[in-house]
């Protein structure tokens, strides 16, 4: 029996307990994660934050100062990257210039001396894979980006790695063919069925292309999740300020544990927040989850604003909105123009707002954000 018949559930990759400083830099720290067969998990987070100089340990490129790296069981720490069973694909794309696509797809298949009638079968099978069946005697230089990432992508797939690395494939292209392009790299990872890490920072991306996120910050993990979880439950401030845009508030704990005062609004949440009263805390809510104008609804968590500023972005308006005795914070809201179509808005206008109890979220107070 082979290990995986004995253990269908363990996960493929086990990344556990890695470290590895540069200098007095911990670029990894004690950074510990499990990825199941056939996800696509991306590492998503700023500049600086380590994901990159993870990906590079898994693949073998970078060595871990502590910590271990298992595949389907096997522990690969300390095996050269020749040795891993892995594929990957750059931002620069790295194609050979002095080979055509077939040639570029065909090179790993051609190093394990494939017989020639298996290796064109196989490119054929992923040129077409690609949706690029008719350039195989292009040569890179004549191709779009988009056209070499696609080859970039399928050359890494020659070989059928058990494990797929991307590290910010898209971010060298232009922003229509970046779109388009992670679609089809998401539908092609499910056909292929191939286990996948995919390193990037926008984070539209990592919402649009992953089955689980994971969110680092300063060579640690602030949260995995699903897209929802981590848009919708963010575990901390930094999260909820990385993914998607949030309006930060100054609060503080009411003597009732579902009550917070904003100013001079008082505010109910949906669950008890468990801070003692008067703790300082930061609310937090999305710009599309308060209500403004016509779609206020009851009587409960309404409040007077100010229209600062009006932006029309097409399928909805983006409202900049004073509260009195809030001067330090302005509110954003998103709505759509169905919404206020009826409705007269004007810059200086005053609206009336309303927080919606069950998409609140609560942090102890982090003057940065909420002033």
């Amino acid at each position: 029996m082979n290990p995986e018949e004995r253990a269908p559930d363990r996960p493929y990759l086990r990344i556990v307990h890695v470290t590895k400083t540069f200098k007095d830099l911990a670029a990894v720290d004690d950074v510990s994660l499990d990825v199941h067969r056939g996800e696509l998990v991306t590492l998503l987070g700023p500049s600086g934050c380590g994901k990159t100089t993870l990906l590079r340990i898994v693949a073998g490129l970078e060595v871990q100062d502590e910590g271990e790296i298992h595949q389907n069981g096997v522990d690969i720490s300390q095996l050269p990257p020749r040795q891993r069973d892995f594929g990957i694909v750059f931002q620069s794309y790295a194609l050979f210039p002095n080979l055509t696509a077939s040639r570029n797809i065909a090179y790993g298949l051609e190093n394990r001396k494939l017989h020639r009638d298996k290796i064109n079968a196989r490119v054929s099978e992923l040129m077409g894979l690609i949706g690029l069946p008719d350039v195989g005697e292009k040569y890179p230089a004549q191709l779009s980006g988009g056209m070499q990432q696609r080859i970039a992508l399928a050359r890494a797939l020659a070989t059928s790695p058990g494990l797929l690395l991307l590290d910010e494939p898209l971010s060298a292209l232009d922003a229509r063919v970046r779109v388009s392009l992670r679609v089809e790299i998401k539908e092609l990872q499910r056909q292929v069925g191939v286990t996948t890490l995919f390193v990037t920072h926008d984070q539209e991306e990592a919402l649009v292309m992953a089955d689980r996120i994971v969110v680092m910050n300063k060579g640690r993990i602030e949260q995995v999740g699903t897209p929802e979880q981590i848009y919708r439950q963010p575990v901390d401030p930094f999260v909820a300020d990385f993914i998607g845009v949030m309006n930060f508030v100054p609060a503080r704990a009411g003597d009732n544990p579902r009550r917070v005062s904003c100013a001079s609004i008082d505010l109910e949440c949906a669950e008890p927040h468990g801070y003692p009263p008067g703790s300082p805390l930061t609310l937090a809510v999305r710009p599309e989850d308060l209500r403004v104008g016509p779609e206020v609804q009851g009587q409960g968590n309404r409040a007077r604003a100010q229209l600062q500023f009006v932006e029309f972005l097409g399928s909805f308006y983006r409202l900049t909105l004073g509260i009195p005795g809030m001067e330090k914070a302005s509110l954003i809201a998103e709505v759509p123009i169905t919404a206020v179509r009826d409705t007269d808005v004007r810059e200086g206008m005053e609206m009336e707002i309303q927080f919606p109890p069950e998409l609140l979220r609560l942090y102890p107070h982090q003057p940065e954000l909420s002033a």
